[in-house]
């Protein structure tokens, strides 16, 4: 286990990568549920992705952490995101509101892991958060409520499957992200057919257009497959603290992203928060020689079954 004062070059790249799909990730998002309901959305991309299990071999995590990770980071954060944007929160401020995760997956860490942040990464994190906060009260137009709450259920559920994720400590973050998504399709596809009707499922199927399966295609495969199995590497090889934080720089990316393609609303003040943003990540980031590297007690040992 990891617990190098920073990422290496590599991993800096894949996180930069992550930042990207899961920024864009948002608009696309927007675009699919202009054809799908939100939890048959939810449904058809883990069930595409859990076809993956037929070729992928299944890592060395117990069952239990493969079906905790595909509750909480799986079912419970896309179906409560899904239902979200649904119900009027924008592509732009959903990147945004969803990075409430960092707070709470940092919350969740120390108090589960013992997993304590340097002052100075806890001064970045807390620079970041202004940005967001900026970012936040200047977004523009109205957010309603029911939205604004379900997207920030949905970051509770995305930070207790990430500190799930840092327990399993999987030796293959990518097969990790496959078979966890064994976990999500059943109850969602129940789940849809109890609230949005199995009539409307299947029309909505039926009459997708090439867009739509288009926008799925890319959930499917780069948002999920790509994106989280990066993530979930990461996330088992670094403590949490390390990870999270360079989540605050998804809205960076899916703000002006909602504003080319959907139209969302950005102002000077938006701008000037992102900056902060990315401000309070350099503090988390970089390597000081000052700093000692973060205390972190031991944990008990887990072992696959």
């Amino acid at each position: 286990m990891t617990q190098a004062s920073a990422l290496p070059l590599r991993h800096l790249v894949f996180a930069a990568f992550v930042v990207v799909v899961w920024g864009v990730n948002f608009t696309v998002i927007e675009i699919a549920l202009e054809g799908f309901p939100p939890i048959l959305f939810a449904a058809l991309r883990f069930a595409l992705v859990a076809v993956c299990c037929l070729v992928v071999p299944r890592p060395k995590v117990a069952w239990r952490y493969l079906v905790l990770v595909g509750l909480f980071t799986g079912t419970g954060q896309y179906a409560l995101l899904f239902l979200g944007m649904a119900a009027g929160m924008p592509p732009g401020i959903s990147s945004l509101v969803l990075q409430a995760q960092v707070l709470l997956t940092l919350l969740v860490a120390a108090t589960v892991l013992r997993e304590r942040p340097t002052k100075r990464q806890l001064l970045g994190l807390s620079i970041a958060v202004v940005g967001l906060v900026i970012v936040g009260f200047n977004r523009g137009g109205t957010v309603p409520l029911v939205a604004l709450l379900l997207v920030l259920a949905a970051a509770g559920s995305w930070a207790i499957g990430n500190v799930c994720t840092r327990i399993a400590q999987p030796d293959d973050g990518f097969r990790l992200t496959i078979w966890s998504c064994l976990i999500p399709p059943v109850p969602l596809f129940l789940l849809s057919i109890a609230t949005e009707g199995a009539d409307r499922g299947l029309t909505a199927i039926a009459d997708a257009d090439i867009t739509t399966w288009l926008a799925l295609g890319y959930v499917v495969v780069f948002a999920t497959i790509l994106a989280l199995g990066v993530w979930s590497m990461l996330l088992g090889r670094y403590p949490a603290h390390k990870v999270v934080p360079f989540a605050l720089l998804i809205p960076v990316v899916g703000i002006p992203t909602g504003w080319l393609v959907e139209g969302d609303v950005i102002t000077l003040p938006m701008l000037a928060g992102a900056l902060v943003v990315l401000a309070g990540l350099y503090f988390v980031t970089i390597r000081a020689r000052a700093d000692r590297t973060a205390e972190r007690l031991p944990v008990p040992a887990t072992r696959s079954q």
